[in-house]
């Protein structure tokens, strides 16, 4: 009884597990690759499958999704012969679980080193500025014999990426020493732009304040040249319209004499000719005057009397305009002495 029990238990644990072996999940972007009696079967797709127990052989799922891998820094010599290290980033995508299984042993391993043997043989016909300035270019052609080579091995090669490129420290101090010497050549440019710009712009500025202050003091001069022009304008039509007596000028002229000789620095006095003619007309005047007096004087005491103050009035005019000639001739004979000595100091 004990023996029959045992015997049963056993044989349910083993149908049990007979049937966990037959039902197989397979989850959503994921692939298993089966094999019957050691011969590939078929492939497993996502959800609930069965396969036959201890005949059918399942093995691990393979990723669908695309995968990305980063491979290590590798040495690349550049045409120039400089070694640099080169980083990249592969993105790929399996599309045959079969192939992928079966056509190589391992995948990651064969993608690296042909991402290795095909960046050197890219790089390798670049020099370093080139490689430095042509990442697309460089993953352009990675991608293209990538995706070529890969495709029997049922990958698919989307993306390969330049990470870094590292050259020679002594490389780095160079570019380093270039750049700055660059920045400071641009700096020295910027810097010579705006000092000429600066000048410029001072100049114009000048120029336009000058322009400006030559139009002012045209119009100034302008405006009090014809103000000037007024004034006389009005002061000979009022002398014309008043018609003065040439006597009255004449008088007008001797009361100036005096304000030529006003200030400090007047020491001799320039006396015109005219100013004889000017004397005479005065003297002229009232000689006229007093005839013309004395006839139609009566013989009236007071008037009498006028006569003689006027003829006294007369005499000390006439006394006072001849000094003023006599004071004159000698202020001018020693300037005239003056300037006939200055040709004969000159001449010694």
């Amino acid at each position: 009884m004990s023996t029959l029990l045992v015997a049963g238990l056993v044989l349910a644990i083993f149908a049990a597990f007979t049937v966990l072996r037959a039902v197989r999940i397979v989850p959503q972007a994921r692939a298993r690759n089966v094999e019957r009696l050691g011969r590939y079967q078929r492939t497993l797709k996502p959800g609930l499958n069965f396969v036959i127990p201890y005949i059918d052989r399942v093995y691990p799922a393979i990723d669908l999704r695309e995968q990305v891998v980063s491979f290590q820094p590798q040495p690349v010599i550049t045409e120039d012969n400089l070694v640099v290290e080169i980083d990249t980033v592969l993105y790929f995508q399996v599309t045959d679980p079969r192939a992928a299984a079966y056509e190589i042993a391992s995948f990651l391993q064969a993608v690296e080193q042909l991402t290795v043997t095909t960046l050197r043989n890219v790089v390798g016909s670049m020099d370093l500025e080139k490689t430095l300035t042509s990442r697309d270019t460089i993953n352009n052609q990675l991608r293209g014999v990538l995706d070529d080579a890969t495709g029997k091995w049922g990958l698919r090669v989307n993306r390969v990426e330049i990470k870094a490129i590292d050259p020679p420290q002594s490389i780095k101090e160079a570019m380093e020493k270039q750049m700055r010497a660059e920045r400071d050549k641009r700096a020295a440019i910027l810097n010579a732009e705006g000092q000429r710009q600066s000048q410029i712009l001072t100049a114009e500025g000048d120029k336009q304040a000058a322009v400006l202050r030559a139009e002012g003091n045209r119009a100034a001069t302008i405006l009090k040249a014809e103000g000037e022009s007024r004034a006389i304008d009005q002061v000979f039509q009022s002398v014309h319209r008043n018609d003065p007596d040439p006597k009255l000028l004449a008088y007008q002229y001797l009361q100036m004499l005096p304000k030529l000789a006003e200030g400090p620095g007047n020491t001799f006095w320039v006396i015109p000719s005219e100013v004889t003619t000017a004397l005479q007309d005065v003297s002229k005047a009232f000689s006229d005057v007093l005839p013309r007096s004395a006839a139609a004087a009566k013989p009236d005491e007071a008037v009498e009397a006028a006569a003689a103050q006027a003829e006294k009035d007369v005499a000390r005019a006439s006394e006072a305009a001849a000094e003023a000639v006599a004071d004159a001739a000698e202020a001018a004979e020693p300037v005239n002495a003056r300037s006939a000595l200055r040709p004969e100091l000159a001449d010694r």
